[in-house]
């Protein structure tokens, strides 16, 4: 049976409640993230001010943690908008970024994880075996290259599957092709296109529209699926009218802002893990 009515409903309700997504994330990546959740209907914030992180995550739909510029002020209040979010029900979503690169950021994941319980961790697949190595005892091969990643999505099905049961959450590993697994379920989201990687902050991206779709559905596993074949839809759409980089940040957010029941219908790719 085709997902894609199911995730054309979670568009819709995207569009039609603009759900506050309060992301604590990086500076890389915070106007590139806010335009998307504009463009597919959502309503951003980003704010990480200590003062202001626990009255904000107890009023937004979902929020959303991204570790990719850390900070022992920005650490503390990623650990408060968790724990505020945590105790009001609100979907927590992690982004690891560079896991496995620092023993800051591995650290500073683990006890987010422990703390925080996260309800959704999106990663490159490095930072998903890294994590997985640190918290329930995986041998990993290779290290992240930074926040690049040095392993593909298959290689980090095994990781994600453990990391999933450890956390009782959803883990999504992205990459060229994405695995989402719950720990039972698992599924591959195919799509995108290349120049996806070539453009900064495409991984950041996807967290932050995991964020939107789990403020609108209540399974985390839907949210995640849902989102990342949005990313793979867009991605393919703005990938077929790029010529590079530059143009497809445009073209990527034209696809978000105009997408149709008829272009998930054609292009939604998932299947079974």
């Amino acid at each position: 049976m085709s997902l894609a009515p199911q995730l054309w409903k979670d568009v819709e309700r995207i569009r039609a409640a603009a759900p506050l997504v309060h992301n604590i994330t990086n500076f890389v990546v915070m106007n590139t993230t806010a335009n998307a959740l504009l463009a597919i209907g959502a309503s951003p914030v980003m704010a990480h001010a200590l003062d202001e992180v626990a009255d904000l995550a107890g009023i937004a739909g979902a929020l959303v943690i991204n570790i990719g510029t850390l900070s022992p002020a920005w650490i503390e209040s990623m650990r408060r908008a968790g724990l505020a979010a945590r105790e009001h029900g609100v979907p927590i979503i992690l982004d690891p970024v560079g896991a496995g690169a620092t023993a800051l950021r591995t650290e500073t994941c683990v006890a987010l994880l422990t703390e925080a319980s996260p309800g959704i961790v999106r990663g490159n697949p490095s930072e998903i075996m890294a994590l997985a190595q640190a918290t329930c005892g995986l041998t990993v091969r290779g290290r992240t290259k930074g926040v690049d990643s040095a392993h593909d999505s298959a290689q980090a099905a095994k990781a994600a599957t453990a990391l999933a049961r450890r956390f009782a959450c959803v883990v999504v590993a992205s990459g060229a092709t994405d695995f989402i697994t719950d720990g039972s379920r698992s599924r591959f989201v195919d799509g995108g296109d290349s120049l996806m990687p070539r453009v900064t902050g495409m991984g950041c991206t996807a967290s932050a529209l995991i964020g939107a779709f789990a403020a609108v559905n209540t399974s985390g596993f839907a949210a995640a699926l849902h989102a990342m074949g949005v990313m793979a839809i867009c991605g393919e759409i703005a990938g077929s009218l790029s010529q590079g980089p530059g143009s497809f940040q445009l073209n990527f957010l034209d696809a978000l802002y105009g997408l149709l029941p008829e272009d998930v219908e054609a292009r939604l790719k998932i299947r079974d893990a």
